[in-house]
């Protein structure tokens, strides 16, 4: 992984200074957000007057450079583990499912998360701990106040399954006085405003650390794209949330430390290029008489900007020489846009995915496509896209911190995306054990 080396100068200068006191954090991700779009809201024509003053009185990253790869699901277990999708095991955001049996299953589940969270890090050290929609914490242990993000079809079933998978008799007693929760699969900006409600009444709980994960600026950014008048709108809307919860979250802790995170940038996207039909084409997979995958010895596992080829059986040193020749074609090709291919040290080497025999990196402006039937090349559905290698620039994410605990104030660089844990666990006073960077605020 791209590391650039003032980051551990700054880091190693801030972790032998710092000497803060134990802090309550509450932890706010705004899903897309560009470190650009505050930075420079203004020039921009972007109304964040609430993130501005957070950034005025605090410290900001001028950007974070993410995992391999750059999604959401990833991205959050990383700021949440202090480690890369290699470590932690969610290379995802949907499971790998090459025969499509799975029902478009995501990474839902806290079990599938293989080293310490600061929830659990937080709660064994006595600290009470809530979140509200964070990705990946079904189950998870370790949150005393959990209302996971899951969802399946919007159906009125949806409700009784967050109901079931929520912390036991908490959303009953939030939904007595403020009504129905929003269900996982409303990812826009008046969804994430009636979990902010929701939000705000378990702030007045107390939690010690507190995660609350908005998705409207990804939504919209996927729907419109960066920068886009509705993008912008979206992102002033979603402000006004974060100013809530900043106020909810002072008036019951006041000593509170803000953290405000994002976990990918994004890119302008105008084509899907289909990469299935070259590995049909080479008998790498069969589709049976539905359209649908019968059998696969190597398959992409699509992923916006990149692609995990997965072998499903790695030893097999012939079909893996096979995959070598067909993916060095490929990106010889003018016709499918490739960057750049990664085998498997490579890809590790960078934390990337434990599964991946190779990662294909696709070229700004150009997607993995979903349909193996497509034409190699057609428009893309989505107007902006995010998944590219996490040294593209357009890829860093967001870091602005304000609160008492604060060592440094002002711009602090550009710093590791798997820093931002273990900065939080030293903020609570607690040991974030599989992390390995030092505090950066």
């Amino acid at each position: 992984m791209f590391r650039p080396k003032w980051t551990w100068i700054l880091a190693s200068l801030l972790w032998s200074a710092s000497t803060a006191h134990a802090s309550p954090v509450v932890m706010i991700s705004l899903d897309g957000l560009r470190p650009d779009d505050v930075t420079q809201a203004e020039a921009r024509g972007i109304k964040v007057p609430h993130l501005r003053a957070l950034l005025a009185e605090g410290a900001h990253a001028e950007g974070v450079i993410g995992v391999l790869p750059t999604l959401t699901y990833p991205s959050h277990t990383t700021l949440i583990t202090g480690v890369a999708p290699l470590e932690h095991g969610i290379s995802n955001n949907l499971t790998f499912d090459p025969q499509a049996k799975n029902q478009q299953g995501w990474y839902w589940y806290g079990s599938d998360i293989r080293v310490t969270t600061l929830w659990q890090a937080a709660h064994q050290a006595g600290l009470r701990t809530a979140s509200i929609h964070w990705p990946v914490t079904v189950g998870a242990s370790g949150i005393d106040e959990n209302l996971p993000q899951i969802w399946r079809t919007g159906m009125p079933d949806d409700a009784k399954l967050m109901n079931a998978l929520a912390t036991p008799g908490l959303l009953n007693r939030l939904e007595a006085t403020l009504g129905t929760y929003e269900p996982g699969i409303d990812e826009s900006v008046d969804g994430d405003a009636v979990r902010v409600k929701f939000a705000q009444a378990i702030l007045a709980d107390r939690p010690a650390f507190t995660t609350i994960y908005l998705a409207g600026i990804d939504h919209e950014e996927h729907r419109s794209g960066p920068g886009s008048p509705a993008a912008n709108a979206t992102i002033g809307r979603t402000d006004t949330l974060v100013g809530a919860l900043v106020a909810s979250a002072r008036a019951a802790m006041p000593d509170v430390t803000i953290v405000v995170v994002s976990d990918h940038g994004f890119l302008p996207v105008a084509t899907d290029i289909n990469l299935f039909a070259p590995f049909v084409e080479a008998g790498l997979i069969t589709i049976g008489k539905e359209g649908k995958v019968e059998s696969w010895q190597a398959e992409p596992w699509i992923a916006g900007g990149t692609a995990t080829i997965v072998l499903a059986h790695p030893e097999d040193a012939v079909t893996r020489a096979r995959v070598a020749t067909l993916v060095r074609r490929l990106a010889a090709d003018p016709r499918y846009h490739i960057a750049q291919v990664l085998d498997a040290d490579e890809t590790h080497r960078r934390g990337g995915p434990g599964e991946a025999a190779f990662m294909i990196a696709m070229q700004p402006g150009y997607e993995t496509g979903r349909d193996p039937a497509a034409p190699l090349a057609q428009p893309s559905v989505y107007k902006g896209m995010h998944g590219y290698l996490p040294d593209v620039p357009a890829m860093r994410s967001t870091l602005i911190v304000a609160g008492p605990s604060l060592t440094r104030h002002g711009d602090l660089g550009v710093i590791d995306m798997r820093a931002v844990a273990p900065s939080i666990a030293h903020v609570l006073g607690v040991t974030l054990s599989a992390a390995r960077l030092p505090s950066v605020f």
